[in-house]
C-alpha cells in the first residue's frame, strides 16, 4: 500500500457532560473553541493550521467517534476510498463535500475495530500564530493512542489498508507485545496501539512549543486540580516527554514534546522491553508504571463502536 496520509487532523469524543469537558478543553488544557453548534463544539490548538483538534458531542454515553487523517489531494483520497472498497472495507460514506468548519473532500469508514475513521483534503487552513515562550498552550495535535484486544490483527490491518510503517514495539517477558508505534511521515508516531481488554482511547497526545512550555503545562494543570495519571518523564520509543493527566470523563490526555523524526531510508524498528525503567522513563523522574496507571489507560468499553466483520 503506497503511502497517502500525510497527517493527523483531528478526535472526535462524544461526551456526557458536554459543558464540563467544554470548560476543560477550553479552560486548562488550553485549546481555543472556534466553532459551535447545538451540543458539538470545535477545538483547535493555537499554534496548528488545522481548524480544529478535538471536537466535542454531546451524548448519553461516552464513546470515540472519530479519528481524521488527512491527505494531500482529493484525488489520494478517491485513490483510498477506491483501495478499501476493494479490499472489502466497510465505507461509512463515499467520498465527497466535508460539512465541517474548513470543508474539504473526504469520506468516512469503519476500522478491523469498528472505530470510525475519516480521510480528508482540501480543509482550508485555520489562521494561527507562533506560540511564544514559556507560552504553555498545544501547538498542534501530536498523536494518538488506541486499545485493541488484538494488536497484531490492527496492526496489520492499519499497515495494509492505509499505508502506516512500524516505528518501534514495546514488549515484555511476561506480556509479550504491549504497543506498537505506527507511523505515516517521518515523525516517529502519529497513532500506537496498545494491547487492552476492549476496544477504546487509551489516549490522545498534544505537542508543546518545548521543554519549558511543556514542563509550565505540567505544572499549571498540577496546580489545578487536575489528575495526574503519570510523568513527568521521557520515554525512550519515539524519545518525547511525557505528562498525562485525565480528563473529567475519564480519558487519559498527553502533553508532550520533542517527539522524534526519523531517517526513514535507514530505521529499523526496535523491540523494548518495557519492563525496564528506563525504556518508560529515561529520566526517572516519573512515577513507576503499575496496574493502577495502565487500568486508567485502557479506558471504558467503547460502546458505541461498530463491530466490524473480519478482515
Amino acid at each position: 500500500m503506497n503511502r497517502l496520509l500525510t497527517h493527523l487532523r483531528h478526535v472526535d469524543l462524544a461526551v456526557p457532560d458536554f459543558e464540563k469537558q467544554l470548560d476543560f478543553y477550553s479552560g486548562v488544557w488550553g485549546l481555543t473553541e472556534t466553532a459551535s453548534d447545538d451540543g458539538i463544539s470545535f477545538l483547535a490548538a493555537e499554534g496548528s493550521p488545522e481548524q480544529y483538534v478535538v471536537r466535542l458531542r454531546r451524548a448519553e454515553e461516552k464513546r470515540l467517534d472519530l479519528v481524521s487523517y488527512g491527505a494531500a489531494t482529493p484525488a489520494d483520497v478517491d485513490t483510498i476510498a477506491e483501495q478499501l472498497l476493494s479490499q472489502g472495507v466497510e465505507l461509512i460514506t463515499r467520498p465527497g463535500s466535508v460539512d465541517t468548519p474548513g470543508g474539504g473532500y473526504g469520506f468516512r469508514f469503519f476500522d478491523c475495530d469498528g472505530r470510525t475513521i475519516e480521510v480528508s483534503a482540501d480543509v482550508a487552513a485555520r489562521q494561527h500564530r507562533r506560540i511564544e515562550e514559556k507560552e504553555s498552550v498545544p501547538v498542534r495535535l501530536s498523536h494518538v493512542v488506541l486499545n485493541s484486544p488484538d494488536l497484531d490483527r490492527t496492526r496489520l490491518w492499519y499497515e495494509r489498508h492505509l499505508g502506516f510503517r512500524l516505528s518501534d514495539t514495546l514488549s515484555s517477558p511476561h506480556m509479550g507485545e504491549v504497543m506498537h508505534f505506527m507511523r505515516i511521515s517521518n515523525q516517529h508516531h502519529s497513532m500506537a496501539l496498545a494491547k487492552g481488554p476492549h476496544t477504546s482511547l487509551h489516549h490522545i497526545s498534544f505537542e508543546l512549543r518545548g521543554l519549558d512550555e511543556y514542563m509550565y503545562g505540567t505544572g499549571r494543570l498540577l496546580r489545578a486540580g487536575v489528575r495526574k495519571i503519570w510523568g513527568p518523564g521521557r520515554h525512550l520509543a519515539g524519545n518525547n516527554t511525557f505528562s498525562y493527566f485525565l480528563d473529567p470523563h475519564g480519558n487519559t490526555v498527553e502533553y508532550t514534546t520533542e517527539l522524534e523524526s526519523l531517517d526513514e531510508d535507514t530505521w529499523h524498528p526496535h523491540v523494548y522491553d518495557f519492563s525496564q525503567p528506563e525504556v518508560t522513563d529515561q529520566w526517572g523522574t516519573a512515577n513507576p508504571m503499575s496496574e493502577i496507571v495502565a487500568k486508567e489507560s485502557f479506558n471504558d468499553v467503547d460502546r458505541g463502536v461498530f463491530v466490524a466483520p473480519p478482515v
